[in-house]
């Protein structure tokens, strides 16, 4: 929905999208435990890291320099660090929130940064058509100590709902900030650089990477992970991108108890996500 909004330039009720945000919608956002500080650290690490939009929000292709991500080697010949313009992927957006979000999160989510994916969906406590939000049914309580079980209950809608119709699925909660064009840009890298492997084939899990020692000497000392292995996961944080052949392949797996923690009630999703995947 979002996307068709975004590329006609006007909502259902013929209204310009994305609207003009409310001036409440974007303030600064100064950290509480800092009395002193009278800048928005976001903004600041944003403006110095230099990161710059790679394309318009309705852009349907992309430009990349594969030579220039981790694992390609920088003695290369020039004539292959050339940038070349490939079609973008499709990537559903998934979003997790509760209802008192909707009117301040996934709102601002909505209109800036949503309509860029090629879809949008958020997953909430309670349904509403017009962001669109989605309520599911999972196991335990709504609760963010409950996280996996929500984000469980997402996967499998989403598997039997949009599987077929996007190359990448990336989730994260509704604190995110995302430029979509620039998430596109970077996954169709990763395949250029695998040969032009095709996301529906090739298994990814791509994210920011996180090491945490307490969580796996818990799970190898309930001997649900196994001792040799390191627990790296992808932090839920800055969300986490599965190609279509990943999901695909833990949606066979999502309700192992054993190797994939199906009824455990932790607000750790994504060491759960790391884990299951680490068994495939």
């Amino acid at each position: 929905m979002l996307r068709t909004m975004l590329m006609h330039g006007k909502d259902r009720d013929g209204h310009p999208y994305p609207a003009k945000l409310p001036k409440e919608l974007c303030r600064d956002f100064i950290l509480s435990s800092d009395q002193n500080s009278t800048i928005d650290e976001d903004k600041r690490c944003f403006k110095e890291a230099n990161i710059k939009p790679t394309g318009p929000l309705n852009a349907s292709t992309v430009t990349i320099s594969p030579w220039n991500h981790f694992g390609v080697s920088h003695n290369i010949s020039d004539e292959n660090k050339t940038s070349i313009t490939v079609p973008a992927p499709k990537v559903l957006c998934l979003i997790y929130t509760v209802k008192n979000s909707h009117s301040t999160s996934i709102r601002a989510i909505r209109d800036t940064w949503g309509g860029g994916c090629d879809g949008f969906l958020a997953f909430s406590s309670s349904p509403d058509p017009r962001l669109p939000a989605i309520a599911l049914q999972h196991e335990g309580p709504e609760s963010y100590d409950n996280m996996w079980q929500k984000v469980r209950s997402i996967w499998k809608y989403v598997g039997v709902h949009y599987l077929d119709e996007f190359d990448w699925f990336f989730i994260g909660g509704d604190d995110m900030f995302v430029l979509p064009n620039n998430l596109r840009t970077y996954l169709a890298s990763l395949a250029y650089k695998d040969g032009n492997a095709d996301p529906r084939l090739k298994e990814y899990y791509v994210g920011r990477r996180f090491y945490s020692k307490e969580m796996e000497q818990k799970l190898k000392k309930k001997q649900k992970f196994p001792k040799k292995a390191t627990l790296y996961f992808n932090t839920g944080g800055s969300g986490y991108a599965l190609s279509h052949a990943t999901l695909r392949k833990f949606l066979t797996v999502v309700d192992d108890v054993e190797h994939c923690s199906s009824n455990e009630k932790t607000s750790a999703e994504d060491v759960m996500m790391a884990k299951c995947l680490h068994h495939l």
